[in-house]
């Protein structure tokens, strides 16, 4: 039986089962992470998007009984954004730390410093933005006995605060550190100095200092003697130690006559408590000092808690019960809709010119000279080569849509974020490229009930060729059609999924219109020796992607990864040589293949698909150029400083492309240093909800996508297609008034 000189059904097959099965897997993979909020840590430093928590410690003489110890949380808070004080005021949560330390050690409480007021519409909270130390006294009693061999002290640490900009995140980690029992640690030493030089000290008032509450229960006057003479004349600020009581955002008046220092402080008209005595911060610059006043007369009775009905209580339990049903995306104008089913479809055509997908349209195309007369086959493939195509882009669309529902942050390109999803495709990318290169042929390796199954199903090989053209492609299709893809995110499902059919007609329509038409099937070359010179030509392609996805799973899963990938592809192409053999030969080196293989894959295989962290991998900006974090670019904008994003993926073929010819070029270089603009690269190789989000925000889905943002401008959104004349015009733009 003659062999078939292209990949055979099993293989086209093979493929798309890869390819589904490394799809959905690739949904469940994510960074390491040891924060709920996906925060990344070491043994004593957490970091989150939006906050760096450190646990550090200060014991200058060692840790023994009766030595000073202090150990504390250092949170340094990105821009705009704050934790709380222990009274978060109007809103907020305070931080919480639960420590675990050996017998013998007694924590004391936070040495909470001096808070700010941050106001937010109608309310007014306490807490902290830049810089906190948050310090805790620890007494090392005559109980600490850590034995004779032991030379550190092991601290853990669990803290949990509440972060807030304009929306709010509930954070958390886990942190240790080890402390020498001898000699001293006091590389903080400076910081918590100054930390404990600034809290706030209890101050003693002079007789005649008191608070009196007006007649009506709305005001509350304060009357304070013995302040400190540095307060004379100053104005103060004021925090409450107990919540409940004061109206926060209200106005406070206050006056001097002499060393007297008098107040009136607005009541809430909620009012939740009642202390007695009053317990006050005052405040001047982060200096303060701590008094308890006593009240002159008696609250006013708190206002009783409004009650529901037995009947309404239980209804309104019921209806908690059932959860809401989401809103659902209003359905796009006729007109936009059909502008972006234009948008993918011509994304689509242009889409087969890509390095990725020409070699599979091109092995297809060639197959029209081995049957240029019939015609009927050719239709039928054509059709069934649209269908796989159509079906796959729906299926991946509809996956893309349902993790979004259910609130997973995805965008178009997921399925390359996974590991296992790029150790896949490397290696079906290899099988095929040995195939092409002769080293094996289906026909002397299968039996001949399954190496015909292509000359049985040539309309089932060409459904399933159009699958693999859709796992290959989908990493290139932003650039095309990145609004359309945006667009699926704010779109009904029947309209969104148009869209994605859309992306695939255009896709297949060269290939179907080529089935379809006659003349272009009369005008190939005869079958010949052309043929083979063309097919092992093809096979260099796809050796060329297969170190295209090595080089991505590197950037995922570090050196050792790519490398234990590597060897695995070297085992199959062994393995896969070997059943060419005949006799006892083919028996012995096949099973020794078999079982290297295995070996391999059971020693190495966490290594493919075990995502690295971030530090570890070689995806760290080129020079000149920064990592994207949530709210840098507001940042650098808030100092006059023009912002450029490079929203990009290692996986994205477009993205390496637009680095090479406009991005790193020396002109576009200068001239983004002669307009000081500050350049950012948001790295999306791996999955980053908030990557995901800003992208959302923008109105994409997928990557490249590049913005340039002057101060007090919206973000001009430039094309996926990156010119240096485009981006130069652009830079000049900024010089404009």
């Amino acid at each position: 039986m003659p062999h078939r000189p292209f990949p055979l059904l099993f293989l086209r097959l093979l493929s798309a089962l890869f390819f589904i099965a490394a799809s959905a897997l690739s949904t469940g993979v994510a960074a390491q992470i040891n924060l709920k909020t996906g925060a990344q840590q070491d043994s004593s430093r957490v970091r989150t998007p939006y906050v760096q928590a450190e646990l550090v410690a200060h014991a200058p003489d060692g840790v023994a009984p009766g030595k000073p110890l202090w150990l504390g949380l250092l949170l340094q808070h990105q821009p705009h954004w704050h934790s709380y004080w222990h009274n978060p005021g109007d809103s907020g949560l305070p931080t919480q730390l639960q420590w675990q330390l050996p017998a013998g050690l007694d924590v004391g409480d936070i040495a909470w410093p001096v808070p700010r007021k941050l106001p937010l519409g109608k309310l007014v909270n306490f807490g902290y933005e830049g810089q906190v130390l948050l310090a805790v006294p620890v007494t090392v009693t005559p109980a600490f006995a850590p034995g004779p061999l032991a030379h550190t002290l092991n601290v853990q640490l669990h803290a949990s605060w509440l972060v807030c900009r304009q929306e709010c995140i509930p954070e958390e980690g886990q942190s240790s550190l080890q402390l020498p029992l001898q000699g001293s640690t006091a590389s903080p030493a400076a910081l918590f100095e100054r930390t404990l030089a600034q809290h706030p000290r209890p101050l003693p008032l002079a007789p005649g200092s008191q608070a009196t509450l007006s007649d009506d229960g709305q005001r509350l006057q304060l009357r304070l003697q013995g302040l400190p003479p540095a307060l004379h004349g100053q104005e103060l600020a004021l925090f409450p130690e107990d919540a409940g009581w004061l109206h926060n955002a209200g106005a406070i008046t206050q006056s001097w006559q002499g060393d007297v220092w008098t107040a009136q402080l607005p009541i809430s008209p909620e009012r939740s408590a009642s202390p007695e005595p009053l317990a006050l911060l005052l405040a001047l610059g982060e200096q303060g000092w701590r008094v308890q006043l006593p009240l002159q007369g008696p609250w006013p009775a708190l206002a009783p808690a409004a009650t529901l009905s037995p009947a309404l209580e239980a209804a309104l339990r019921a209806n908690a019960a059932v959860p809401a049903a989401p809103t659902p995306p209003a359905a796009a104008p006729l007109g936009s809709w059909l502008l972006a089913l234009g948008g993918a479809l011509l994304g689509g055509l242009i889409l087969n010119l890509m390095p990725c997908v020409f070699p599979v349209l091109a092995i297809k195309v060639a197959g029209f000279a081995r049957h240029a007369q019939d015609q009927r086959l050719h239709r039928m493939s054509g059709l069934a080569y649209t269908a796989g195509v159509l079906a796959s882009f729906l299926a991946l669309g509809a996956l893309m849509l349902a993790l979004r529902a259910a609130g997973e942050a995805v965008g178009w390109g997921f399925q390359l974020q996974s590991p296992a999803v790029v150790a896949a495709l490397a290696l079906l990318f290899t099988l095929i490229g040995l195939n092409l290169a002769g080293l094996y042929e289906f026909g002397r390796m299968l039996p001949s009930s399954l190496a015909g199954l292509q000359l049985r199903h040539p309309v089932l090989d060409a459904f399933f060729t159009g699958v693999l053209a859709v796992a290959i492609a989908s990493p290139c299709t932003a650039p095309f059609m990145g609004a359309s893809l945006g667009l699926t995110a704010q779109l009904p499902a029947p309209q969104a999924l148009g869209i994605f059919a859309a992306l695939g007609l255009g896709l297949a329509l060269p290939y179907l219109l080529a089935s379809w038409w006659p003349a272009l099937a009369r005008a190939l070359p005869r079958p010949g020796a052309w043929m083979q010179t063309l097919r092992r030509f093809l096979a260099f392609p796809m050796f060329a992607t297969v170190v295209w996805l090595l080089w991505v799973l590197g950037q995922q899963t570090g050196i050792d990864g790519a490398s234990a990938l590597l060897a695995l592809l070297l085992l199959v192409a062994l393995l896969a040589w070997t059943l060419t053999l005949r006799g006892r030969t083919r028996l012995v080196l096949a099973t020794l293949s078999i079982a290297a293989s295995a070996w391999w894959i059971s020693l190495s295989g966490p290594k493919i698909i075990e995502l690295q962290p971030p530090q570890a991998s070689a995806s760290t900006p080129a020079p000149g150029w920064q990592a994207w974090q949530p709210g840098l670019p507001e940042q650098l904008l808030a100092q006059g400083q023009p912002v450029f994003v490079d929203y990009t993926a290692a996986w994205c073929v477009t993205c390496q492309v637009n680095k090479q010819t406009t991005l790193h070029n020396p002109e576009v270089l200068a001239d983004f240093a002669a307009h000081g603009v500050a350049l950012l690269r948001a790295d999306w190789t791996r999955r980053d909800p908030a990557i995901t989000a800003e992208l959302a925000r923008l109105g994409r889905s997928g990557v490249p996508v590049y913005t340039l943002q002057a101060p007090g401008g919206a973000p001009l959104v430039l094309t996926e297609l990156l010119s240096r004349h485009e981006l130069r015009a652009a830079l000049a733009q900024l010089a404009r008034p």
